[in-house]
């Protein structure tokens, strides 16, 4: 805190060597148990070091992952801490009627996914992929060229010593590699002018050369390093920034934040703050720029100030109104936070569940809003006309 002197930012080197960001669901963890260990030593007058104190509890955290413990906790009382999805097999049985291609790939060991999919789906869970892919080992799952796959006993549990040349559905597959992937599949889009008969036969048209043009099989690496597949994940970083940077893939982030401040920010009380902040903010602008160029005066850095502040007020507000002591995931205040830039640079969408993928079609194609970065480029503000000064004086004497 000496090296910090109340300055409101760090040079890169200070910030890489004394600051971890803590910025998804995943943090939580680390967060949490960091602060109620200061805060034990604090209470109990315990003389300690801050930086030993992080990493022994950093180790510990990764120690009980990596050790199995907590899995095994979770996989015998999976009704105590996993959450019921119940429109999560609809979606994904959706999913599969339509023709898409579904492929899970996971981390973790079979015997735990087995558990956690068979609470939340059923039994008969794996029928719903085209391939199940276990102990991944993402990002290495990535970024290795040469891991073959290796097939896993679905009664014992056990990986067996015989060569994956081909992966099928309803097996289990371990560690493996995305070069290895679109080798041990043989799927193939169907080209335009292809059409499906009942018995599942493919009638082409009689342009040849333009059926073989169209045609585009995903064996041997082709489709699945392009925008046509769709990598739908709950860690940014540790995978969602490598499919989208490596591979171009379209991504959608699973941030379950984000139902809970969509519930905040459709509150009376939120919308008043942001409402009151925006027509202050445009009001400051008005009153700059008929001030003009000229120096101000005591009274008119002393309107200004006092709205800067009321401004402030209102943050602290909607801040305060999220219920959350470590603040919003997506944001510092204003400023939007690492984790979304992140999300915005990294992920095509982004959802609290996949369950939310329910509402829409699997052919349905989304427009966002244009991202506009640069001052210059925004257009449009507060309409005077539903909103005076006035207006937001009152809702902020109500606010607070």
């Amino acid at each position: 805190m000496d090296e910090y002197s109340g300055k409101r930012a760090l040079n890169p080197t200070l910030r890489k060597k004394r600051l971890k960001p803590l910025n998804d669901l995943f943090s939580m963890a680390e967060c949490c148990l960091i602060a109620d260990t200061v805060q034990f030593f604090k209470d109990m007058n315990i003389p300690f070091c801050p930086r030993n104190a992080v990493v022994d509890i950093l180790g510990v955290i990764g120690s009980t992952h990596i050790s199995g413990d907590f899995h095994r906790i979770v996989a015998q009382h999976p009704e105590r801490y996993l959450e019921p999805q119940p429109h999560l097999k609809g979606v994904l049985e959706k999913l599969k009627k339509s023709g898409k291609r579904l492929i899970f790939v996971s981390n973790s060991p079979f015997w735990y996914v087995d558990a956690g999919m068979n609470y939340v789906i059923g039994e008969n869970w794996r029928d719903t992929w085209d391939v199940v892919i276990v102990s991944a080992g993402k990002p290495r799952f990535y970024t290795d060229n040469s891991r073959p796959f290796r097939e896993v006993s679905t009664t014992t549990g056990r990986v067996k010593f015989k060569k994956v040349e081909r992966l099928e559905p309803g097996e289990v597959y371990t560690e493996g590699c995305l070069r290895q992937l679109t080798k041990c599949i043989d799927w193939y889009h169907s080209p335009v002018g292809t059409a499906t008969t009942a018995n599942g036969d493919s009638e082409e048209e009689d342009d040849d050369e333009n059926v073989n043009e169209l045609q585009y099989p995903l064996a041997g690496g082709g489709p699945l390093t392009s925008p046509n597949v769709l990598y739908v994940g709950d860690s940014l970083f540790a995978d969602l920034v490598d499919a989208k940077r490596q591979f171009g893939w379209t991504t959608a982030a699973v941030t379950p934040e984000v139902e809970h401040e969509i519930e905040m920010q459709s509150q009376t009380r939120f919308v008043l703050a942001q409402r009151t902040i925006d027509v202050l903010l445009q009001t400051l602008r008005s009153v700059q720029y008929t001030l003009g160029a000229e120096s101000r005066s005591e009274d008119d850095l002393r309107v200004i100030d006092g709205m800067e502040r009321l401004i402030s007020k209102c943050r602290d507000e909607q801040t305060n109104l999220l219920g959350n002591s470590f603040g919003s995931v997506f944001r510092a205040r204003y400023q939007p936070s690492l984790f979304a830039h992140s999300l915005r640079r990294y992920c095509d969408l982004y959802m609290s569940s996949v369950s939310s993928m329910r509402h829409y079609s699997p052919e349905h194609r989304f427009y966002p809003e244009d991202a506009r970065l640069l001052s210059h480029e925004i257009r449009g503000g507060v309409d005077a006309d539903c909103w005076t000064l006035d207006t937001a004086f009152e809702n902020a004497d109500g606010l607070f």
